[in-house]
């Protein structure tokens, strides 16, 4: 069943009653399409990020469509503010079940071209936050009886590409995290899993291509080897995600799920 983002929650039949998540970097593209497909379901969403603005944006969109939300300022890279991001969402809410790792930051580089401090940005961002908010949770998953955790990697944490050597690097550890904490957390019936998107349109990739025939051609040319012949829409990884958090996936653990418009079949 479809439902539309502004539908009254009490209207519809909702999959994440009773459900509290955490989405990291949710005030925009992807983590924002996540958090308002959450809350469409029922979820109660507590979204995390940098900039407080775009968090409370968010935040007022859920509540337009009748659902409860709350902004909570940090940076994942921190693991006092990882804390204080489930501190925050299990006060508010009474618990926390599902956690979606999202906040990501991109790098156009090689080895020899990228700076040091460069890549240590990108791996604390995209590896070690996965990692501090995934052990900042698991009390609080254990306290809930379970939970969902759902990492947001990158089908170039399966593949590689030229150019994208630190990118390429942290969402392979995305990849093979996932599969160790499903494997060390199943007893306590806190699943872990993988979405993998290729490229979706959002304003980091709209940024990626300049507005020059020469980007115009770049563009076009990414898009040709997407069978599909498409970029993702954040709503594409935002559907997913809430199968993965609902008890609908409740015999998935350690999955990594390419959503890339069939780019990993060739």
């Amino acid at each position: 069943m479809v439902h539309r983002l502004d539908a009254k929650l009490s209207d519809i039949v909702t999959r994440l009653k009773d459900k509290v998540a955490i989405v990291t970097g949710g005030g925009s593209g992807i983590g924002r399409a996540i958090a308002l497909a959450l809350a469409r379901d029922g979820g109660k969403v507590a979204v995390f990020g940098r900039r407080r603005e775009p968090l409370d944006a968010v935040v007022s969109e859920i509540a337009r469509g009748g659902g409860e939300a709350i902004a909570v300022n940090g940076d994942v890279i921190h693991d006092r503010e990882t804390r204080k991001a489930v501190d925050e969402a299990e006060k508010a809410f009474g618990r926390v079940n599902v956690l979606v790792n999202n906040a990501g930051l991109l790098s156009v580089s090689t080895v020899e071209n990228i700076t040091e401090d460069e890549w240590d940005r990108v791996v604390a961002t995209n590896l070690k936050g996965p990692f501090l908010m995934s052990r900042g949770v698991l009390p609080a998953m254990r306290r809930a009886g379970g939970g969902s955790i759902v990492n947001i990697g990158s089908v170039l944490g399966l593949v590689a590409m030229r150019d994208r050597a630190a990118y390429c690097a942290s969402k392979g550890g995305v990849t093979l995290l996932t599969k160790a904490m499903a494997l060390d957390h199943a007893h306590e019936k806190i699943r872990v899993n993988c979405i993998c998107p290729a490229i979706v349109e959002t304003d980091l990739i709209r940024d990626l291509f300049s507005k020059t025939e020469e980007g115009r051609q770049a563009r076009d040319a990414r898009m040709a080897g997407l069978p599909l012949g498409r970029f993702g829409q954040p709503a594409d990884i935002a559907e997913l995600a809430v199968f993965l958090a609902s008890d609908e996936s409740s015999w998935m653990t350690g999955t990594v799920i390419p959503v890339d418009g069939g780019l990993t079949a060739y």
